[in-house]
């Protein structure tokens, strides 16, 4: 018995150690997917109780891209059952667990800057989480998870080519989007502005 229990602790331990470190990864994949924080988590834990329970099963690809297939399937799961039940909430772009997780970051000059690269920062969470479901899936595993084509077409179940027409689109839609949205923030022009003497 004592053995068995051993044995156990072993495994859990190799996989905590394997799989742990991919932990923000899983629930940034997870929050950009179902779009609530609460239910995100929930979706990661179930993710990481299927991963340990097919552990020793396991043998690759890399533990990163099994964990969000695994979570994928989790979250296409509670997909289901909410078509059944509800729909899914909508994106609150106040909502402060997407701080958590910021796409860039770089040193900060100034307290004017360190503002303008908030705003920035949140104006790409928002555009990203507006995107239809297939870019939104493959910009957050490419940009924000840094997986290559193969292991994104691994963890979507397409083909590499389709992660690649995907990506494209994803990246004309937010380069589009991010124009629009800086041309209603950007101030009247001064040279239009006319002056009286």
């Amino acid at each position: 018995m004592a053995q068995d229990d051993a044995v156990e602790h072993e495994r859990t331990r190799r996989f905590r150690d394997a799989a742990l470190p991919h932990l923000d990864d899983v629930f940034t994949l997870a929050r950009y997917l179902i779009r609530d924080t609460a239910d995100a988590e929930d979706a990661v834990q179930e993710c990481y109780l299927r991963a340990l329970h097919h552990f020793d099963s396991y043998r690759g690809p890399a533990m990163k891209p099994w964990l969000l297939a695994i979570l994928r399937n989790v979250c296409n799961d509670e997909f289901a059952r909410r078509r059944s039940e509800e729909v899914p909430t909508d994106y609150v772009q106040d909502e402060p667990a997407m701080d958590r997780t910021p796409l860039w970051q770089e040193a900060q000059a100034s307290p004017e800057r360190s503002m303008l690269r908030a705003q920035d920062d949140a104006t790409i969470r928002r555009l990203i989480a507006e995107l239809p479901e297939p870019f939104r899936e493959v910009i957050v595993l490419r940009e924000i998870n840094d997986l290559s084509y193969r292991e994104i077409a691994e963890v979507a179940g397409v083909p590499v080519g389709t992660v690649m027409s995907r990506l494209a689109r994803a990246r004309t839609m937010l380069r589009t989007a991010w124009n629009a949205a800086e041309d209603v923030a950007a101030p009247p022009s001064i040279t239009n502005a006319k002056t009286t003497s």
